[in-house]
């Protein structure tokens, strides 16, 4: 099911409309096809549409000070952040590491007594250290007391680490927490949060846009990096509008 979750977007997101396009198009030789294939690989690949889609599942663009936040009675780290890489013990960050500095700067102002990591592991990756353990590991050498940190079973995606993460909660009479996410995924992950029952204060990084972007001639020149941001955020909205639609009917 995860493996289904992670392709069918792909029939609709621009690069794969666009190899639809591309091949229906040479098959039955309409050119026109051709042409709307090129269109939707330019628009999506410029600057402009590629940020305009990410400030939209972004909102606030504005970082948080940890003083401002309330008190919580753990502070909620998603996964993600981590790549494993042969002869990397700890693991290699990605472009979300902001997420574990976040969270280790957000329990070293007081915020929670509970830093709490995920235990990601992919099913089609069950030899791999699950990324939590990596990260509570790393956290440790930042002078994280061992007694405040916590870890939720093998979860898959962001459904399972709220339901994961409410359990542990619960058990400990525990329901008001700090969540700890890039800012793209926190429009989903605050939907699955709250719908378990948690108090959820939301507290977003890894912002995609720069606040000082290129200029003007340079927004509308297609790029590989444009090209995956406005996907990512493509991909952001369909999955909060399918657990939307998910938890409605449910």
């Amino acid at each position: 099911m995860l493996l289904l979750h992670k392709l069918l977007p792909l029939f609709v997101l621009p690069l794969g409309v666009v190899l639809i396009a591309i091949i229906v198009g040479t098959l039955v030789r309409k050119q026109v096809l051709l042409w709307y294939a090129a269109l939707v690989l330019w628009a999506f690949s410029i600057p402009t549409v590629a940020d305009g889609l990410m400030h939209f599942v972004e909102g606030n663009r504005t970082v948080a000070l940890p003083q401002t936040l309330h008190q919580a009675d753990a502070i909620v780290v998603l996964g993600g952040m981590i790549r494993h890489v042969e002869g990397a013990a700890e693991g290699e960050w990605n472009d979300a590491a902001d997420r574990f500095e976040a969270g280790v700067t957000l329990y070293r102002a007081g915020k929670a007594p509970l830093l709490l990591f995920t235990r990601g592991r992919m099913p089609w990756s069950p030899d791999a250290v699950p990324e939590g353990e990596l990260l509570v590991e790393r956290a440790l050498q930042r002078g994280v007391p061992e007694a405040a940190l916590g870890l939720t079973a093998p979860v898959a995606n962001t459904e399972d680490e709220a339901a994961d993460v409410a359990r542990l909660l619960r058990e400990r009479g525990a329901e008001r927490i700090i969540l700890v996410t890039s800012a793209y995924h926190m429009r989903r992950s605050q939907l699955l949060f709250e719908h378990t029952g948690l108090s959820v204060e939301p507290y977003p990084v890894d912002f995609r846009v720069d606040s000082y972007p290129e200029p003007a001639v340079l927004r509308f020149a297609p790029s590989a990096e444009a090209l995956y941001r406005s996907e990512l955020a493509l991909r952001e909205l369909i999955g909060w509008l399918y657990y939307r639609v998910k938890l409605f009917f449910g």
